[in-house]
């Protein structure tokens, strides 16, 4: 192994460097002030926890997400945190406990054994809010528009939405019969949109059956994949019909507030699957494939916490968000200060600190690079001059 070897990084793991570092934090500060706004309020899980309340009920995908290593106090299985959101869950369920509408937010750092998608980091800076307590379409349509508000808050224009419900793929699900092989094949293959292999899966399936799953995959595009959903399904599989109005209601009242923003619906979005039970909403930008902040309803998953509670929330990735921010404005310079005791000069350099200047103390002969300005001493009296 060379040096340069030694110090590298593993694969999707980053370390962010000054100037990037001081945006994210900047826009970290800004967003968390934007959901303490609208009444959400800050909790910070720890990096780990045991496996048993980090994984607990909630699917095999985030299972393999995560990175698990023994406590050398108990002896009992640790977790990295792969995803904030079911700690968040215990939070409410546990921690809080308590009645009524509780609204939650988080910031902090994830890591991932695998890349989420090809290009995706294992390190992702997780952002989100959570809204517990509260099972209707109001409350998914809260935390839609606060999702949409982050992105733009963010500084990000033209955003399109994405709307779906697993409530319709369950309802297809349920007219067959299917082994649990069989099942975690078709979902595979829907979220792929892929159906040749939809086929193979559904091979001993009756010919009507198999062509309602099959048919998910198209149910994408415009508003009118609802009222061809309503056709396809009305009498075949009518449990899938609540699910649909849901879909539109909330992209109505989306729409009443924000008449220009793009809505797709995705009728065979299973993002998140394995724990969401209802609506499933994701925001992309133009010319860029992933979303960059998804979220759904995932009632229930504190009941192994103790109580069983309605649950709706997003995150979005503060490292993916800032790749397609627009540049800052270069930060205006620094003023030096000489390495001096004088109670006066230090006095100065704390009120210009304290009015938003950078004040950096000379520690040689040569002022930190960063520096335009130094303080002077004239005639007794300090004094900012251009360097």
């Amino acid at each position: 192994m060379t040096s340069v070897d030694r110090w590298q990084l593993p694969d999707g793991v980053e370390e962010v460097l000054p100037e990037r570092a001081r945006t994210v934090e900047r826009l970290r500060r800004r967003l968390l002030d934007l959901y303490d706004s609208w009444g959400y309020r800050l909790v910070i899980p720890p990096l780990v926890e045991f496996t048993e309340s980090l994984l607990v009920g909630l699917g095999e995908d985030l299972d393999l997400l995560t990175f698990k290593l023994t406590d050398q106090l108990s002896g009992r299985t640790l977790g990295v945190r792969a995803d904030i959101t079911p700690q968040v869950a215990r939070i409410d369920a546990h921690s809080l406990a308590e009645e009524g509408v509780t609204r939650l937010c988080y910031a902090g750092s994830t890591l991932h054994t695998r890349p989420k998608t090809l290009m995706a980091s294992r390190s992702p800076i997780q952002l989100g809010a959570e809204l517990y307590g509260d099972n209707s379409l109001a409350a998914d349509v809260e935390v839609i528009r606060l999702m949409l508000a982050t992105l733009e808050t963010a500084g990000l224009e033209k955003i399109s939405l994405d709307l779906g419900h697993v409530g319709i793929y369950e309802a297809v699900l349920d007219t067959l019969i299917l082994t649990a092989e069989q099942e975690q094949t078709v979902f595979d293959a829907l979220q792929r949109k892929s159906v040749p292999d939809l086929e193979a899966a559904l091979d001993d399936v009756d010919e009507i059956s198999r062509e309602l799953v099959i048919a998910l995959v198209q149910l994408h595009g415009d508003e009118d994949v609802l009222v061809r959903a309503r056709e396809l399904f009305a009498e075949k599989v009518p449990a899938a019909l609540p699910a649909i109005d849901a879909v539109q209601e909330v992209a109505a009242d989306i729409r009443n507030q924000r008449p220009d923003l793009d809505i797709y619906f995705d009728l065979a979005e299973l993002r998140g699957y394995h724990y969401h039970t209802g609506m499933v909403f994701a925001a992309y930008a133009p010319g860029h494939g992933q979303a960059l902040a998804n979220g759904g309803r995932y009632n229930d998953v504190g009941a192994v916490f103790g109580r069983a509670r309605p649950a709706t929330g997003f995150a979005t990735d503060l490292k993916a968000l800032l790749d397609l921010l627009p540049a800052e404005q270069v930060p205006r310079g620094a003023i030096s200060m000489p390495d001096n005791d004088d109670p006066a000069l230090l006095t100065l350099a704390d009120e210009l600190r304290s009015a938003g200047e950078v004040v950096i103390n000379c520690l040689s002969t040569e002022p930190d690079p960063r520096c335009d300005r130094r303080l002077v001493d004239r005639d007794g009296e300090w004094q900012v001059e251009p360097l």
